[in-house]
């Protein structure tokens, strides 16, 4: 079973440039971040074309995400238990029905975080982009601890909007004091990955330098100066499903690409 994860900023910027790889990369399964719409608006019919079932989160302008499955979905949930009052589309799980086995598949789009404002203790400001970052991770960490709990394998994947490591930054001097990278958003990583999570991509290959982001800023795709922020993390059971892992980087190369690239994995299931 390959699934697979894609930030691809803006389902009307990218609806050329996400059916071409579909039918390239052909996952059974396509997490997918940032929508940029409202479910009534997502154009269904050029994945369904495709023989994929769709289930959107989605919300007007901002943030969003999808599954599009070739396989059974069942228990499809929308939002990120532990707060009513979040009005942020950031959270869609499901559990997908393989040949032999089932796995429940998480996909997330993590705050950004930034401006981080912080109070004259060092402390992040109540309300701010920065705390409701890291009140979200809170929750993010709830959710993994009770699917842990469940004898189901899991994953959950996305944009992650973490730097886990300088090794996953070209310039990792310039990201400095960003959300991304500061100490309380890593200690909320390592504590979630902690519970027994596996990175996908650094167990089959733990080099430097596999980038997920190149900004449209300055260059920065021409100059390499990539981050790795998308991440798989799979449960214990799921990571002994793992048979392979891939990073689609020439979609960012391509025509109107997403400033993200697609990531997958390949399960035996």
């Amino acid at each position: 079973m390959k699934i697979a994860s894609f930030n691809i900023n803006g389902i009307k910027a990218r609806i050329n440039a996400l059916p071409e790889w579909l039918d390239e990369a052909q996952p059974d399964v396509a997490l997918l971040q940032e929508i940029k719409s409202v479910d009534e608006s997502f154009p269904r019919e050029i994945f369904e074309d495709r023989g994929y079932i769709i289930e959107t989160h989605g919300q007007k302008s901002f943030n969003g995400v999808a599954i599009l499955s070739k396989l059974p979905l069942e228990d499809v949930r929308r939002g990120l238990p532990g707060d009513d009052n979040d009005e942020q589309a950031r959270w869609i799980e499901a559990t997908v029905i393989g040949e032999k086995d089932a796995v429940r598949i998480c996909g997330l789009y993590l705050p950004n975080g930034n401006p981080v404002e912080l109070n004259d203790a060092g402390k992040p400001v109540e309300g701010g982009k920065y705390a409701y970052k890291l009140a979200w991770m809170e929750r993010l960490q709830a959710r993994a601890e009770e699917l842990m709990v469940d004898t189901l394998p899991f994953l959950m994947a996305g944009d992650y909007n973490i730097i886990a490591q300088p090794e996953d930054a070209a310039r990792p001097e310039i990201w400095e004091g960003d959300a991304a990278c500061r100490p309380e958003s890593l200690a909320a990583y390592r504590k979630l990955v902690n519970l027994g999570l596996t990175d996908a991509t650094l167990a089959r290959d733990p080099r430097a330098g596999q980038y997920t982001f190149w900004d449209y800023q300055a260059g920065a795709w021409n100059k390499n100066n990539g981050i790795r922020i998308d991440h798989f993390l799979l449960s214990p059971t799921c990571a002994d499903m793992l048979i392979d892992t891939g990073i689609d980087k020439n979609t960012r190369a391509r025509e109107k690409p997403s400033d993200h690239v697609p990531i997958w994995i390949d399960l035996k299931v």
